[in-house]
């Protein structure tokens, strides 16, 4: 489908929400096995999580009753840029870094080229409720990753191949829309502003 060049604003009928998912909730409403999951969170009719989350990564869910923003939001040939925080084993150097960025062999063929950079010291978020593992004498540290694909487990994966593990990820941004202001578990109805904004920012042609 052809993407206007002056994309008209988001429908204000539709509904966004953001919301930070905590560690161990399932990025979903229901579950057989009674694990968390959205539904101990997000009460609201027919709206659906824009992508996912694994299990055991925190941060920024989008949810939405609009399918035509939700298809943009997950289909990879828009290459909408995610980030994210991540504590890795070990200070990884620029070697490594250069890996990351311009892309590495993981399963389904190579990465495309990322955004890295190593934090000068760690973001100012919650301890996680589980602690992460800890290995007496073996440092850690924090980079900032930005892709644009979203590969099953993929940010680990790719530190796993440079040699640097990841210990906790925390999903910080989606285009436009951050974290910031919210604490695990909450969530916020995008204003029409912050709406039509993310609208206009998956409405970008790809490359």
């Amino acid at each position: 489908m052809t993407m206007p060049d002056h994309p008209l604003p988001f429908p204000a009928t539709r509904r966004v929400i953001r919301f930070w998912k905590p560690y161990g909730v399932l990025t979903k409403f229901t579950d057989e096995e009674g694990r968390p999951t959205l539904a101990d969170y997000i009460d609201l009719p027919d709206i659906y999580a824009a992508g996912r989350l694994d299990m055991d990564s925190e941060g920024l869910l989008l949810l939405t009753d609009d399918t035509r923003l939700n298809h943009r939001l997950t289909e990879p040939k828009f290459e909408h840029p995610r980030t994210y925080w991540v504590q890795v084993e070990r200070i990884p150097d620029e070697q490594a870094l250069d890996q990351l960025r311009r892309g590495v062999e993981i399963k389904g063929g190579r990465t495309r080229p990322a955004q890295v950079r190593l934090l000068d010291s760690p973001p100012d978020i919650p301890e996680r409720p589980v602690p992460i593992r800890f290995r007496k004498n073996v440092p850690d540290c924090w980079l900032e990753l930005t892709l644009t694909e979203g590969r099953n487990r993929q940010v680990r994966r790719m530190t796993a191949v440079v040699g640097h593990p990841t210990l906790r990820l925390v999903r910080w941004a989606i285009g436009p829309i951050t974290l910031e202001g919210l604490e695990p578990g909450g969530w916020q109805m995008l204003d029409e502003q912050a709406a039509d904004a993310l609208w206009r920012s998956v409405q970008r042609r790809p490359g």
